[in-house]
């Protein structure tokens, strides 16, 4: 397996990302889209599970090397950068693999681009998540994602520091890889203070507020024509025993779409379903095998 780095023009400058590929390809190519404070190097450890692939993992735009990209984001345009990017690399038809905010980007990037994928693996997002009792979206948002929104702000005094942060953090509390290390590492640039991340808060604010606007996710998931799995995580972002999405909401989509296959993970939360081999496995095996609703068509 091969790891390369490249810089694909798009509006307002370059998205860059890295590609995993094997020296002689048996698996699918896999287009892989990191959630809303990631980057692409969160698939180092698929990638090292499953040397077969051809991993495509872009850094969103505010992400990682993209994060000199301007805004506004939002899902119609990561789903605009994900296509120029195939352009670019000459990908005609991909699998799609989309994690959290990711998946929700992968889901717009099917509807405006179906004959561009063979069908989507989304991985704890890509359904509707709906605003918070009496709260508007930036409301919503503060309560969902107020410490990592918070950590974008921070600075450490070393890399050593943000890798403490992360151990203490509730959803790795059974330790982490030295893959996931890389990841964090990944995220930091440095600063005449100490190190913060790469990430753009007010890119991440855009696609939270894209993500909870009824008319641009809800139908484009009901639009859905490609096969696709949603892989569930029963526990949320603090490893706390409410989910990200409720069972009923899962089960709800997963009756009323006939081309989605719902599908739980045991014993995991929303970070750890990307990063320990036991999930890695699942979502191998999805990449590689059709649904049950291609199978039979």
């Amino acid at each position: 397996m091969t790891y390369e780095t490249f810089a694909v023009p798009v509006l307002g400058g370059e998205l860059h990302g890295g590609r995993w590929a094997p020296e002689a390809p048996v698996g699918p190519t896999v287009l892989a889209v990191h959630g809303v404070t990631a980057s692409h190097r969160c698939w180092l450890s698929l990638a090292n599970r499953a040397p077969d692939l051809d991993i495509v993992a872009p850094d969103l735009r505010g992400r990682g090397r993209s994060n000199g990209l301007p805004g506004p984001a939002g899902l119609r345009q990561h789903a605009d950068d994900l296509a120029r990017l195939l352009d670019h690399l000459a990908l005609d038809r991909v699998v799609v693999l989309g994690h959290s905010m990711g998946a929700l980007a992968s889901v717009v990037f099917a509807d405006l681009h179906a004959d561009r994928v063979e069908r989507l693996v989304l991985v704890d997002g890509g359904l509707p998540l709906e605003l918070l009792p009496g709260m508007d979206a930036d409301q919503t948002m503060e309560v969902t994602l107020g410490p990592a929104l918070a950590r974008l702000s921070m600075t450490f005094p070393t890399r050593e520091a943000v890798q403490q942060l992360w151990r203490a953090h509730p959803a790795f509390a059974e330790g982490i890889s030295a893959a996931t290390e890389d990841f964090f590492d990944y995220d930091l640039v440095e600063t005449p203070d100490g190190f913060r991340s790469r990430v753009n808060p007010e890119l991440v604010r855009d696609d939270v507020r894209s993500q909870l606007d009824p008319g641009t996710l809800t139908p484009a998931l009901e639009r859905l024509r490609v096969p696709a799995t949603f892989l569930w995580a029963p526990r949320g972002l603090l490893n706390q025993p409410d989910p990200l999405y409720p069972r009923e909401v899962a089960a709800h989509w997963g009756a009323r779409l006939p081309l989605l296959k719902v599908v739980e993970v045991d014993d995991v939360n929303h970070y750890t379903i990307i990063f320990d081999d036991r999930p890695l496995d699942l979502i191998v095996a999805e990449l590689h095998h059709p649904t049950p609703t291609q199978e039979n068509e």
